[in-house]
């Protein structure tokens, strides 16, 4: 079997549960891309199972601990294993996702389920060189009528592999339609963000729902998940994204699902947080879900800038009574220096305000613990009191 050999810090690593061991840390590798191989540490002791690539700065993905041989069907197991957990949850949507990589210890694979269709990312070469096996297991565990590779991630080019959108099993049309709840929404599964659209806050809709009433604003709303899941017990739902594309869609879905109090704006939000505080306007529920705005170290302060700018903004704009949930999907910020942020945020606002919940990403895209990479999004569900 090929193998490769690693420092004492990836021993390290690997004893503490991480799977990422970088090309710094491995000292020798017999291997080509993509193979699986047996990691060892620097006394010739067997310290697991690994993906080998060699292109990216990740070089071994663990893939199994310990001296033990890796069972032939390991794949086929957590594949198995992860599609009978998001069974377990009884998921009131048919839009979910069914496997998240690490979380499910099968690092850089994700799988997403809309419908009867499923949308795959293999975004190493450890996954892209398994892609057939893996599309074979699906196909015969999911009975899904088609599968699509969305292997278009800008990720992949840190692997040396190319991006592409490629239809791999049966067939999958252009738009999908799925459910969350009561509220149904057109997907374009090859063009839309992500694998189609966000998974993720679908159980942070469900609960700024419930404190959905009077006038509700969904700030960087997208595809308005937000917004169309609050509309039923609002007055009146404003949902703002500096996408035309993205404002139309919300506008479409708002009227399949009868929805006549939800008006969806294209303008710059933070442009328009500013006139709605100078309007004087005020409201009773205020979502903040904006796109990461620290995609890496460098770009934290910067992004530590936005959060509190329309933190601020939401605090000011918030009626006293009303509710604040404000989102970060960044990794690089973690949840103590958000919490910060909105603190000072909160200051400067002269507002008193209470936390109500702390929340994360919905339960399909489970977090590894040791893993803090696998804990991206933050949501904080705040209270104005005065």
């Amino acid at each position: 079997m090929s193998e490769a050999s690693v420092t004492r810090r990836a021993e390290e690593r690997i004893h503490n549960g991480h799977p990422w061991i970088y090309r710094s840390d491995v000292t020798a590798v017999t291997a080509g891309a993509g193979d699986l191989l047996q990691v060892k540490a620097s006394n010739g002791r067997v310290l697991g199972h690994a993906m080998f690539s060699d292109q990216s700065l990740i070089t071994l993905r663990m893939i199994a601990r310990g001296p033990g041989a890796l069972p032939a069907s390991w794949l086929r197991d957590r594949l198995q294993a992860a599609i009978a957990w998001r069974e377990q949850l009884t998921i009131d949507a048919t839009a979910f996702r069914l496997v998240h990589g690490e979380g499910d210890l099968l690092p850089s694979l994700v799988v997403d389920r809309y419908g009867d269709v499923l949308v795959m990312q293999a975004l190493s070469q450890g996954m892209a060189a398994r892609q057939d096996e893996i599309v074979a297991t699906l196909a015969e565990l999911t009975g899904a009528r088609g599968i699509l590779a969305r292997n278009d991630p800008k990720v992949r080019d840190l692997e040396g592999l190319p991006r592409e959108v490629t239809v791999v099993h049966g067939d999958v049309p252009d738009i999908v339609t799925v459910r969350e709840g009561r509220i149904e929404m057109d997907v374009d599964l090859r063009h839309g963000q992500k694998t189609g659209m966000f998974l993720d806050q679908r159980e942070n809709h469900e609960a700024a729902a419930s404190y959905a009433r009077g006038r509700v604003l969904d700030a960087f709303s997208y595809q308005g998940g937000f917004a169309l899941a609050c509309a039923p017990q609002a007055r009146e739902v404003l949902a703002l994204d500096i996408s035309e594309a993205a404002v139309a869609q919300i506008s479409a879905h708002a009227s399949r699902n009868g929805l006549t109090n939800v008006t969806a704006q294209a303008v710059n939000v933070f442009d328009e947080l500013r006139d709605l505080e100078r309007g004087g306007d005020r409201f009773d529920l205020i979502v903040l879900d904006p796109p990461a705005f620290a995609k890496n170290r460098a770009s934290v302060p910067k992004a530590l800038s936005g959060y509190k700018e329309i933190n601020l903004r939401a605090l000011k704009l918030l009626a006293p009574g009303g509710h604040l949930v404000t989102c970060s999907c960044s990794y690089n910020v973690d949840e103590g220096t958000f919490g910060s942020v909105i603190l000072d945020a909160a200051i400067d606002a002269h507002a008193d305000v209470t936390v109500v919940e702390k929340r994360m990403q919905a339960r399909d895209h489970p977090i590894l613990l040791g893993v803090p990479e696998t804990y991206y999004l933050k949501c904080f569900v705040l209270r104005k009191i005065a």
